[in-house]
This record gives C-alpha cells, structure tokens and sequence, in this order.
C-alpha cells in the first residue's frame, strides 16, 4: 500500500494514496471567525471554496509552520451519510510516497484520537495511518458541510 508521508508534531503519519485527490503547496487561506481551532481556514480551489483543517491543531499541537515543504492535501471527504466533500488537510514537513506491506499494520494499542489509525514500522521508525472518514466531529462537520451542501 502507497502513503503519503507527513508529519505531526515529530512524529511521521502516512495517509493512503487512494484517499488523496491532489496535494498543493501552501495557499493563502480565509480565516473563518468563531470555529474550532482545527479550522485553518478556506481556500479557492478554482472558484469553489473548500475548508481546510490543520492536522497539528486537531491533533492539539502548535499549528502546522510554514515551511517549503508543509502542503495542502486534497481528499474527498466521505461524511457518515455518504455525501462526498472536497476537505484540504495541512500536514508539515510533506516527505514523499512510501511503500507499507498492509501485513506489517497493527492496531496502536492506544485509545488516541478517533482519526488515528494503524501503526507500522520500518528503517525510519513508527508511521502511523490517518483515517480521512474519521477526521471531523459532528459538530465540525455540521460548521463545514451545512445538510445538503457538496463540494
């Protein structure tokens, strides 16, 4: 299985291939009053606002530094009723594309964050999965896709 490799805080996560529908660089976002703090703001996806979450805040970190190599990746965002979203997603220090033998996968032992899945190990430490579908709370998803709307 494909990832993409990024960090949170120090430690490396892996995202699926299959989840990412583009990744970005860094882009100007619209701040956006009186939302949780995981809320980086909206950006202009070719005249469609899309909402974007900073993953070091939603893990409650620092937010993610603008660096060279800190992106916004793009995933279609599959709520729990089935309605598709365009999500953006800050992840820092953006390493590449890995290779995970799905054998190698387990559970982390830890009741962590919902959106934090499976762990594996391999020449350069402990990667940890993020599960896109778990990523928001009702609350944060009912403030970003009002009932009806698509992006």
């Amino acid at each position: 299985m494909k990832v993409l490799v990024f960090h949170i805080g120090d430690d490396r996560y892996g995202l699926r291939l299959k989840a990412i529908v583009r990744v970005l660089p860094l882009l100007e976002l619209k701040q956006l009053p009186l939302v949780p703090d995981c809320v980086a703001g909206l950006m202009d996806l070719h005249g469609t606002p899309v909402p974007v979450i900073d993953l070091s805040r939603l893990a409650g970190l620092a937010p993610a530094a603008a660096q060279f190599d800190t992106r916004i990746v793009m995933i279609d965002y599959r709520a729990p009723d089935g309605a598709r979203h365009k999500l953006g997603l800050v992840a820092s220090r953006v390493r590449g594309i890995a290779d995970i033998d799905e054998e190698q996968l387990g559970a982390c032992g830890v009741a962590t964050a919902p959106f934090l899945g499976q762990v594996a190990s391999d020449a350069h430490g402990m990667l940890q999965l993020v599960e896109p579908d778990q990523l928001l709370t009702d609350a944060v998803r009912a403030l970003l896709f009002p009932h009806g709307s698509t992006t």
